[in-house]
């Protein structure tokens, strides 16, 4: 069974810390930190891309009435999650702290306002949009399951003299 590592803090701060670095993995593919926090970065990053994999497709279409500007009844079709894909964002979003969608160079308010404002969570929306049918494919194709991370080892940092590592998503 594998033990997992304190790396000098308490249990608080470690969480905290292992989350956030896994959503700036999940929300950017990769990120500079040292050896022993990527390998439990890893664990996290591949549980949560694993229940997303398992749970994207469960969608339910529902039918409901709305008034129109005239005053009539129309009936309009959404996709809502299931129960199951709803239970997993909900765990995920338990998780993960939520990180905001970042504004383009030279985009106006109005028009970063407009882009952001059916997405809540952009960070879940990212998972369960683009990761997890990718590595859902991916996962077909080399019949496996797994290793949507890669560790690459650095160097030492100076100063400390800590082993250093860049963690990624896999792209192939």
């Amino acid at each position: 069974m594998a033990e997992n590592r304190k790396l000098g803090m308490v249990s608080e701060h470690r969480n905290s810390t292992l989350n956030t670095l896994a959503a700036q993995l999940l929300w950017y593919g990769r990120v500079e930190t040292t050896v022993s926090r990527a390998k439990e970065v890893r664990k996290i990053a591949e549980k949560i891309i694993t229940t997303a994999i398992r749970t994207y497709q469960d969608e339910v279409k529902v039918t409901k009435s709305k008034l129109n500007q005239k005053g009539d009844k129309v009936d309009v079709e959404f996709t809502n999650d299931g129960p199951s894909k709803l239970a997993a964002r909900r765990q995920i979003m338990a998780q993960l702290p939520d990180l905001k969608e970042i504004k383009n160079e030279k985009e106006s308010k109005g028009a970063y306002k407009g882009r952001t404002a059916e997405i809540k969570h952009p960070l879940v929306e990212k998972i369960f949009r683009e990761y997890a049918p990718k590595y859902d494919k991916r996962a077909e194709e080399k019949n496996q399951g797994g290793g949507y991370t890669r560790i690459i080892k650095l160097g030492n940092r100076r100063g400390d003299d800590a082993q250093m590592a860049i963690i990624e998503l896999v792209n192939d």
